[in-house]
């Protein structure tokens, strides 16, 4: 490594073994349930949300 390069302009590369699977979550009705296991129709309708934006509403 460069002595000019920090830890942080470093890029890190993982391979596949060393990578940990993501579960992601989200709000449905009231309650958290895990998106793996939305059916067919709930992902495509997840995918097709549009997320609220402060910065985006305060300009408006």
């Amino acid at each position: 490594m460069d002595k000019d390069m920090t830890t942080r302009d470093a890029e890190i590369v993982l391979t596949d073994e060393e990578r940990t699977r993501c579960e992601v979550w989200t709000r449905v009705m009231g309650y958290h349930r895990p998106m793996a296991s939305f059916n067919t129709g709930k992902k495509g309708e997840a995918a097709e949300r549009v997320y609220f934006d402060e910065a985006k509403a305060q300009l408006g």
